[in-house]
């Protein structure tokens, strides 16, 4: 038994030291910092949009390079920003689907609890959709019994094979996390990119 969870632990391991790569910081320069996460190798991150305060966003990529931000779109009702840095091959995180969890399976949130960077907090999914306690009014969200502190908010929940299905952002109880579930965050990005065409 015992080798079987360290393999376990062993593969664990892997899948997060993985996407540490594409895990970010985002601040304004002066406030403690929240995180993204590396959605496209051409410098399009994802974070909060309650992480995103002020007028200079400034991205601190795992490499400890620091690059000024520019906001391409924001949604306060979804809780969603989409970033641009000027970097190219940025090692990107695979989008998983939201919609094909089921309950008990296990996720893993990563963010900067605290200013820890890169720290990892982990649980099993309790549902995927309205949470009742919010009432009907409610967004869907990824509800996993973890802990997130401030610092998680922005930062990728990704499933055990290290595919993003969700972005974190806020909790309802002391061992309750909440994200953004991938499914939508697809649909926020997918709009503005076709914006983006528009204009550009």
């Amino acid at each position: 038994m015992s080798s079987l969870i360290q393999q376990l632990n062993g593969e664990l391991s892997a899948v997060v030291a993985l996407a540490q790569q594409s895990l970010v910081q985002v601040g304004n320069g002066r406030r403690g910092a929240g995180a993204g996460v590396i959605v496209r190798p051409d410098g399009l991150i994802l974070t909060n949009a309650h992480v995103i305060v002020g007028d200079r966003i400034d991205v601190i990529l795992p490499d400890k390079q620091t690059l000024p931000a520019q906001v391409l779109a924001i949604d306060g009702e979804l809780d969603l920003a989409l970033l641009s840095v000027g970097a190219k091959n940025l090692p990107a995180l695979a989008l998983g689907d939201s919609q094909t969890l089921s309950a008990g399976e296990l996720v893993l949130a990563l963010g900067h609890p605290w200013g820890v960077t890169g720290a990892v907090s982990a649980g099993p999914v309790i549902s995927v959709g309205r949470p009742l306690e919010m009432g009907d009014r409610s967004n869907e969200y990824v509800q996993a019994g973890l802990v997130l502190r401030p610092g998680h908010s922005g930062g990728p929940m990704i499933d055990t094979q290290g595919r993003l299905v969700g972005v974190n952002t806020m909790i309802t109880g002391p061992q309750v996390g909440l994200a953004v579930p991938v499914n939508v965050v697809k649909n926020f990005l997918d709009d503005a990119l076709q914006k983006m065409k528009v204009y550009y």
